[in-house]
């Protein structure tokens, strides 16, 4: 197998970095290491260089503090704590800070103890423009005081805690202990210096998931983004205490976090963490690069800055290699990994500044915006650029600019964590010599099959497909958050438009007014379902005696993010062209249910039937259905769009039907087959095409496009009760009781004009004029029609002559044909001949099961001019046959090249 640059930058220092893990552990358990690059010369150096930095971290330095940059960030850390004090001051009973009852409430206790940060953070904030609460040791003081009361009163008694979310008692708390202890390590010593052991002892009773108070690498709580916030409480835990064993094995235990994750050889059981496609799971089976994935991005980088100028991932005299960075070997492993994971895991998700919906998990229905996800990317990418040098240092800079330059929502630095990063910011933005760059190409598809996502990007959109399988979850509901998430994991897609506010078409508007059962690109069931307080009371399904409480395993497998039953999900890439097959299932809880598994009151629902597919070219995205329907007979609606618009925007549908005629206008369903349909929103400066293509029966959508009024707590419990009106169209499918199953095939157009729509049905196709290699064509001259060539639930195709594009997916055993192609059995193919004749072929197993794919291409022999490892080409009668060992790749494209 030829390993790309990606997975080179991204697999092999991770294997440095638990080469590196192997020491440290022997350092932390007192035993000789085997060599000596991670030998402890002089632990306190190494613990005041830790604590320096992380003050520095959170706090400023000097330097960074008196640049004028920094003040707005300085302003709102002290205006913070002084809200806080003031809270603090008009405490009630049973309170710490007014507002915030404590005795029952764990979320409570986990705020408590993060304003008392929030506070002794203001008092170590140096410079000039610092607070005047700095080195306040009246307030600090009352900080500790602060400490002392919540131990004894809710926190000390370990009988007594420990009610309501894990993440509170094992993280949550803890991360604002411990950066208390280190921040006022020197009058904790003073006031009361009894007072940070007892909090360690505690902190370490609490690690319930873990062993013998310590981190446990095959507990499923202690994995991936969880990992790494305990571990780096640990590691501030050991500086502040003089124990360099908890330091040195909390290090090594992040370490692990790091390696990139092969799903046929997991580390501990393990399958949390980014994998070599650049997707990244947490939960086991939740996409979630965009919420805990940048968590862990975020640590990640902090645990560079923390560990700088210690010894603790070892020095290069030791490692006996040159280095042009001050950073030790393993920092420099470390920064390649996370590059890595920057280049090939965010980039892709983030298109003009926002943070995509499809792996934000329940994240979705929260009120911050992508934008603001993304000004989290941002910070790790401008402190990852420090520790960076050369072209490396100079790419990361340059897309730092990038997203500043594309972005519709202005950044606040003011939100960065840290005060350095604020200034290091500004310094990125006023270097004319770094040039602003994606760290991408403007055309590209990119295939996270190992989280059953697909992200496709031109210059004038992005498309982001959400699926799922018996592999990851269709979607993630917890804590009452995503209340109504059923269908997101099942074909929803996200068309977002180049130079638009996207808030005004995404975002947590969009979960508040388009119904959960019409999301975009979804076929459900007409039906209507209840939330899970609605249907139990309670957060969770409740039912301990049959192993349901509120973070048992029953409770994440068939309430919080359950899987899907279906086996087929994913697709093949040939270089910026996609496709991908979905066949939808039902959840695991409908199957157990039916099995027999599951309790009487659980509540469980039947998924409708289709075989989808979704083609993504250059002007268009053409996706195919079939067998769409349900088994059981209801109703069901295919909804080929959704978009919302400001309620005073001007949106107008306008289109043609196949026999000339034109769309009547407004809503309704067609009242003849459709040829196409062009939503406009002129408020927002934006359209869509919809081009309903042969091979899709006589389709009827219809159109709706109603003012819609709702609470953003609908979607989440905690959201304010904030009223959103919004416009919304959906174009749909609908299918009565009993109804026939149907087939349908359209292409999204983004960015159509109707002339562009009118010449789809001229030629039964477009060119865009980006084909053939980037030839130019004159309108009409040397157009390439777009055609439908199957369209059945065991094999779905289509081919674009004007690209020399064939793309198929089959879904079924046995043989398959689909113009010069036979397939055996379930896969993903593309196949593309450019203008000397030679022909590349791309092959996925979307099964992630097979051992091996054979593709025939029926016709002249082809020779093979270049080919992956583990793809054999060979003549056959009629033709050549490639035959491609699919075993253990999960989901990744092989290519071969033939002539």
């Amino acid at each position: 197998m030829q390993l790309s640059r990606r997975t080179l930058l991204t697999m092999l220092p991770a294997s440095t970095l638990l080469a590196v893990a192997a020491p440290l552990r022997a350092r932390a358990a007192g035993r000789p290491a085997a060599t000596t690059a991670t030998s402890a010369a002089d632990p306190g150096a190494n613990h005041a260089a830790l604590l320096a930095n992380t003050v520095a971290i959170f706090a400023g330095t000097a330097e960074s503090n008196a640049r004028p940059e920094v003040a707005a960030k300085l302003a709102a850390i002290d205006s913070t704590a002084r809200t806080r004090l003031t809270a603090l001051d008009g405490a009630g009973p049973g309170e710490l800070f007014k507002g915030v009852a404590l005795g029952t409430s764990d979320a409570n206790l986990n705020t408590s103890y993060q304003y008392l940060y929030e506070i002794a953070l203001a008092t170590r904030t140096p410079g000039p423009a610092a607070s005047d609460l700095r080195e306040d040791t009246s307030v600090q003081r009352r900080v500790i005081d602060g400490l002392v009361l919540l131990h004894d009163t809710y926190y000390g008694d370990q009988s007594k805690g420990y009610y309501g979310n894990w993440f509170n008692w094992e993280i949550g708390i803890s991360a604002s202990v411990s950066r208390i202890l280190v921040l006022l390590k020197d009058e904790l010593a003073a006031y009361r210096p009894d007072l940070t052991t007892t909090y360690v002892s505690s902190m370490d009773a609490y690690l319930r998931n873990g062993k013998d108070g310590d981190v446990d690498l095959d507990s499923r709580f202690h994995t991936g983004a969880n990992l790494a916030d305990i571990t780096t409480n640990r590691i501030l835990q050991g500086a502040v205490t003089g124990d360099d064993a908890r330091v040195v094995k909390a290090v090594a235990d992040q370490l692990t976090v790091y390696a990139t994750v092969d799903p046929y050889r997991p580390r501990h059981g393990v399958t949390d963490g980014f994998y070599a496609d650049g997707s990244f799971i947490q939960h086991d089976s939740v996409a979630y690069t965009g919420s805990y994935g940048k968590v862990l991005l975020t640590r990640a980088v902090q645990t560079v800055k923390i560990l700088e100028g210690t010894d603790y991932l070892g020095t290069d005299a030791d490692a006996g290699t040159e280095n042009d960075s001050d950073t030790g070997t393993g920092t420099a492993d470390l920064v390649a990994v996370v590059r890595g994971w920057v280049a090939d895991g965010f980039a892709p998700l983030i298109f003009e500044g926002w943070m995509m919906e499809i792996v934000k998990g329940r994240g979705v229905s929260r009120t911050a915006t992508g934008y603001t996800d993304v000004a989290v990317v941002v910070e790790a990418v401008v402190d990852l650029s420090g520790h960076s040098t050369g072209a490396d240092a100079t790419a990361l800079q340059g897309y730092v600019k990038f997203v500043r330059q594309t972005s519709k929502a202005a950044l606040d630095p003011a939100v960065f964590v840290s005060p350095v990063s604020v200034a290091r910011y500004a310094d990125i933005l006023a270097d004319t010599s770094v040039p602003a760059a994606d760290l991408g190409d403007a055309e590209s598809h990119t295939a996270f099959n190992a989280m059953d996502k697909t992200v496709h990007r031109r210059p004038g959109y992005a498309f982001a497909l959400a699926r799922s399988s018996d592999r990851i979850s269709k979607y993630e509901y917890m804590s009452g958050e995503n209340l109504m998430p059923w269908f997101q994991g099942d074909g929803a897609h996200y068309l977002y438009l180049a130079g638009q506010d996207q808030t005004r078409s995404f975002g947590i508007d969009y979960y508040t007014t388009v119904s959960p059962y019409r999301l975009a690109g979804v076929t459900a069931p007409v039906e209507t379902r209840r939330t899970i307080p609605e249907l139990y009371g309670t957060a969770w399904y409740d039912n301990p005696e049959r192993g349901f409480t509120s973070s048992s395993e029953s409770q994440n497998t068939y309430v919080y993010f359950p899987r899907g039953t279906n086996t087929v999900s994913g697709g093949a890439r040939l270089g910026a062209y996609g496709a991908v097959g979905l066949v939808l299932g039902d959840d695991v809880a409908y199957a157990a249910k039916q099995a027999g598994e599951l309790p009487d009151d659980f509540v469980v629902h039947r998924n409708a039937t289709a075989t989808k597919s979704w083609f993504m070219l250059d002007d268009e995205i053409v996706v195919l259905a079939a067998g769409v329907g349900d088994a059981a007979g209801r109703a069901v609606t295919t909804t080929l769009d959704s978009r919302i618009a400001a309620a005073s925007d001007a949106v107008t549908v306008t289109g043609r039907l196949r026999d000339g005629a034109a769309w009547p206008g407004g809503g309704g369903t067609a009242p003849g087959p459709v040829a196409w349909l062009r939503y406009a929103d002129a408020g927002q400066g934006i359209s869509v095409g919809y081009v309903f293509l042969d091979g899709g029966g006589d389709s009827r959508p219809t159109v709706t496009l109603d003012t819609v009024t709702r609470s953003r707590r609908v979607v989440r419990t905690s959201n304010p009760d904030t009223p959103v009106t919004k416009r919304v169209f959906s174009l749909s499918v609908d299918q009565p009781d009993g109804a026939r199953r149907l087939s349908m095939a359209h292409a999204l157009v983004p960015n159509a004009t109707e002339r562009q729509l009118k010449a789809y049905r001229a030629g039964h196709g477009h060119d865009g004029g980006r084909h053939d290699g980037g030839r130019e064509h004159g309108n009409g001259a040397g157009r390439g029609p777009l055609s439908v060539v199957a369209n059945t639930t065991r094999v779905q195709a289509v081919e674009h002559r004007g690209l020399s594009l064939l793309a198929v997916n089959t879904f079924t055993p046995g043989t398959h044909r689909a113009d010069r192609l036979s397939i055996d059995g379930a896969a993903s193919v593309l196949l593309r001949t450019s203008n000397d004749g030679t022909v590349s072929i791309s092959v996925c197993d979307p099964t992630m099961r097979r051992k091996t794919v054979s593709v025939t291409v029926r016709g002249r022999w082809l020779r093979a001019v270049s080919s992956d490892d583990g793809v054999r080409v060979r003549k056959v009668p009629g033709g050549t046959r490639i035959d491609v060992d699919t075993h253990r790749t999960h989901g990744r494209s092989l290519t071969a090249q033939l002539r």
